[in-house]
């Protein structure tokens, strides 16, 4: 999308991230009053929402072009990325700044615009401020299969009382002077801390000989992983003797290394999760955070998405409701393969019946189909490549490599599936026997390798 600032300066595209856990923490900027509003005497507005690994895309409308926006609790103010250069959008009351966030790198460059009108819905504010990142390298689209355009996330939590429903894949903005707390079977209100534009709750979790430790942990919506925990001896929090060296994801300054571990629960209120997937990030990726407001990790989408939840940021309160992820078992990378969107390839089908037509499916990366009666089909679908491998993992062992095509999984072509649905077809089951026919300098090279857990 290219930007036309009132100033005339032009901003073209941006692409995002290398992988796909989203963890932006921004620095905090004031533009003078700010709210959403609602129609006159109505009481919420409905959005539904994709489920893309754990992550919740929302459509929003900024200054009259519709874009997806990641809904995400971690963030203070919207930030834009990956704007192609097909359509325009005005911005306005533009300046150059510099956002710090997670990662071992360097603050990077942002524009910062003020006076923006944002429509949710029927919902709307027109004195939005929003960033715009200009580093190339920042997008989260190819890692979730589906285009993103930025990420949204305080503002709608301030001015709204927020019911997310999972399930569902439904979220409910209410007006806070109209909305009326109503008794919810299996469900349980919790206090909730709002400082420095997040929220916190308050837990334990159990793991080897650490019983019930005390935690305060952030939710981020923004974030696809499960729980993080600061190493600090202090608090009982080490890091368990069961652990593998993993890429945890990108934050805004960089990448984020740590220890990829499982622990035996973590309660919340009266809500126990059993054999819990956690990590221990690198503390050197927090240099640049300004305040952790005494934080000993997160939660993220892949635990939240195991509740209904209402957000009460202007009370104080969450409400959490368990619904039918609950029980769930975590996911774990058992292949060992990171994957991602990597541009668009031609692949020819023999076909006995057709029509000479072009097909196009809308929001996708590709998808496009010739046919030719009683010859063959070409089609433009998008590529799929191997992102990162684990270090010593069956899909490393093997012999796989980092940029090889990934053509089929288990004889299944992969064009035919989302980014998702592959990853999930690469990490079925302990024990599994998963065969995968790449493309490596234009040879087709297949490979075998059987899913392990790495804790046993």
């Amino acid at each position: 999308m290219r930007i036309i600032t009132s100033d005339q300066f032009k901003v073209n595209y941006y692409y995002l991230m290398k992988r796909v856990v989203l963890l932006l923490w921004c620095l905090p900027f004031f533009c003078g009053a700010q709210k959403y509003h609602l129609p006159k005497g109505e009481k919420y507005q409905k959005i539904r929402f994709e489920l893309v690994n754990n992550l919740m895309i929302i459509p929003i409308e900024v200054n009259g072009t519709e874009l997806s926006f990641i809904f995400d609790s971690g963030v203070s103010k919207p930030i834009l990325f990956n704007l192609s250069n097909q359509d325009s959008i005005q911005l306005k009351n533009v300046t150059e700044i510099s956002l710090r966030g997670l990662g071992t790198g360097e603050p990077v460059k942002a524009l910062s615009s003020k006076g923006n009108t944002f429509k949710i819905g029927d919902g709307w504010n027109n004195r939005q401020m929003l960033y715009v990142i200009l580093d190339k390298e920042l997008n989260f689209s190819p890692n979730l299969g589906i285009p993103v355009h930025g990420i949204i996330g305080y503002d709608l939590f301030r001015d709204f009382i927020v019911d997310i429903d999972y399930a569902s894949r439904v979220i409910r903005f209410y007006d806070p002077e109209l909305y009326s707390y109503k008794k919810r079977k299996n469900s349980e209100t919790l206090p909730l801390a709002v400082r420095s534009k997040k929220s916190y709750i308050e837990g334990t979790v159990t793991y080897e000989d650490r019983d019930h430790v005390p935690v305060r942990l952030l939710l981020d919506t923004g974030s696809s992983d499960a729980i993080w925990l600061l190493e600090d001896e202090a608090k009982g929090l080490e890091i368990p003797d069961k652990h593998y060296e993993d890429f945890l994801g990108r934050g805004l300054s960089g990448e984020v290394y740590g220890k990829r571990t499982k622990i035996n629960n973590i309660q919340i209120g009266h809500f126990v999760l059993n054999d819990a997937k956690a990590a221990f990030p690198h503390l050197g990726a927090f240099d640049l955070v300004s305040n952790l407001d005494d934080r000993n990790g997160s939660l993220g989408g892949e635990l939240l998405k195991r509740f209904n939840i209402v957000f009460d940021y202007p009370n104080g309160k969450i409400t959490l409701k368990k619904n039918r992820y609950f029980n769930t078992p975590f996911q774990y990378n058992m292949s060992g393969l990171d994957l991602q969107h990597n541009g668009l390839r031609y692949i020819a089908e023999k076909i006995t019946n057709g029509q000479g037509v072009l097909l196009e499916k809308e929001k996708s990366f590709g998808d496009v189909q010739i046919l030719f009666e009683n010859t063959t089909r070409l089609s433009l679908v998008p590529e799929i490549i191997v992102s990162g491998i684990r270090a010593g993992s069956p899909a490393d062992e093997a012999g796989l490599q980092e940029g090889d095509v990934i053509l089929a999984v288990n004889g299944r072509s992969i064009y035919k599936y989302k980014l998702q649905e592959v990853m999930k077809m690469l990490n079925e089951k302990e024990g599994k026997r998963i065969q995968v026919l790449i493309e490596r300098y234009n040879t087709s090279l297949k490979f075998s390798f059987v899913l392990k857990d790495i804790f046993k």
